[in-house]
Formats: C-alpha cells, structure tokens, sequence
C-alpha cells in the first residue's frame, strides 16, 4: 500500500506564483497525496486562485495568522498522512513524477530527501544551492548550514512536532533537526526532487535570520562548536561569492 503523502502549502498575498504551486503539487503521478493549502487571509488575488482548484484540494483555510511558523503549524495539525513536505507558495517539485520516483528510492524510511534546484523570479534556473544535499543526512548535518532545503524533505509524520514560535525565519531548520535526531532510516533521492524560488523574508531579514540560526544551532551543537563552525561557513561564503557573485542559499 502506498505511503499517503501530505503536502502543505501556506500562502499570504502571493497571486504571482500560487498557481505555479499548486499545479506542481495537483499534476503529480502519484495518486496518495493529501493536499492541504493555508492562506493567511489573502486579499491580492490569490484567494480566487486558490477556489479554481478547491476541489482537488483535501482542506484549505483562509485565516489570519500569526506569521509563516504559524501558518505552518496551522497545516501541520491538519495532516492525515504517514509523511509530510511543505511545498509553499513559489516552490515547486522538480518534475511530475518526483513524489513517485521519491518513494520508490526505498521503502519504509523516516526521511527521505534530494537536491534543490534554485530559481529567479522568471523562472530561470540558478542551479544547485551552494550548501550540496550530504550523501548520508543525519540531524548533525546541518552544522555548517542548512545542507537541505524545507523543499527537498519528506519526514514521516508521526517524528513531527510543531515549529517553534520563537524563531520567526529559520523556525525551520530546528524542526528538522529534532525530527532528524529521532529518525533510524535516512535515505537519499537521485537528483533534484524540488525548485525553489529564491528570496523570502530570510532574505528580507537577513540579520535576525543569522541570529536565529545561530541561536538553534548553539542550542542543538553547543556554543564552541557552533562559534567554530561559524568561521569555516563565513569562509565557506565568501569563497562561493568570490567564484559565483551569488550566494545562491
């Protein structure tokens, strides 16, 4: 029997690429999916979007909300699948058969995962993240950064908790990492298995973003290793910007 896969999608005001988003997730081959859409009370378009496919949509809610984490946490309650990805609005999977080829990598994992594939406000691809996905993933993976992007990781769903309110823009990369720390089977998908369209409010915000990230990974790796790790990812940084004039996170 095929694993049913709960794929959540939050979405404030962003008409431009909804549609884009909820087609990669509706056109997918694999038929076990639970699609499941939080807006924050939209009022730019997207609503009337979103209502062109509401039938194919298991729940959707248009509701205020207390920011991106929240939201999350809104879909997260909702879902009745043994996995769950979150694919918001502008991301995409790679191709209409990446839920399917995911799945048939191994069976049974806690997580699976693969690479990202960068995209600019047109579409055009940027390539693969700077931070390459490991060929073996486990929660200390992510101490020289954010190795797999929210995009690329399918996590069972019972190994979830809600995210945690205190971080307003990397709430995600602890989500992972407790989740990781708690999963025994770990396996890596072939190749890109989703797109992301670079920006975000991380961006927007890059200062708090460092802050935050730096916060949980102090907390999960411990102050001196994280205060060392810092360094060899500033080095890390720059290095890509001197060859790439981008840091394509």
């Amino acid at each position: 029997m095929k694993p049913v896969l709960s794929v959540i999608t939050i979405v404030y005001n962003n008409a431009r690429d909804i549609e884009r988003t909820l087609l990669s997730v509706l056109n997918q081959t694999y038929g076990a999916i639970e699609y499941i859409v939080v807006d924050g009370a939209s009022n730019d378009g997207t609503l009337e979007i979103i209502k062109r496919y509401e039938n194919r949509i298991a729940k959707f809610i248009s509701e205020k909300d207390k920011g991106i984490y929240d939201a999350m946490n809104k879909g997260l309650a909702l879902a009745k699948g043994d996995y769950v990805i979150f694919m918001n609005s502008g991301d995409e999977f790679y191709a209409k058969d990446t839920v399917a080829k995911v799945f048939a990598t191994a069976p049974d994992a806690d997580i699976y995962y693969g690479e990202t594939e960068m995209v600019n406000d047109e579409r055009e691809s940027l390539g693969r993240r700077r931070h390459k996905a490991p060929d073996k993933f486990t929660w200390r993976s992510f101490k020289l950064g954010m190795s797999v992007s929210h995009q690329a990781i399918y996590i069972r769903r019972t190994l979830t908790e809600p995210y945690d309110p205190r971080y307003q823009l990397s709430a995600d990369i602890d989500w992972i990492i407790r989740a990781a720390k708690k999963a025994k089977k770990i396996i890596k998908a072939d190749g890109y298995v989703a797109r992301y369209l670079v920006g975000g409010m991380s961006k927007a915000k890059h200062k708090q973003s460092l802050l935050e990230r730096f916060d949980i990974m102090k907390r999960h790796y411990g102050l001196i290793p994280t205060v060392l790790n810092h360094v060899v990812i500033t080095f890390n940084l720059g290095w890509y910007w001197l060859l790439n004039k981008r840091t394509n996170d």
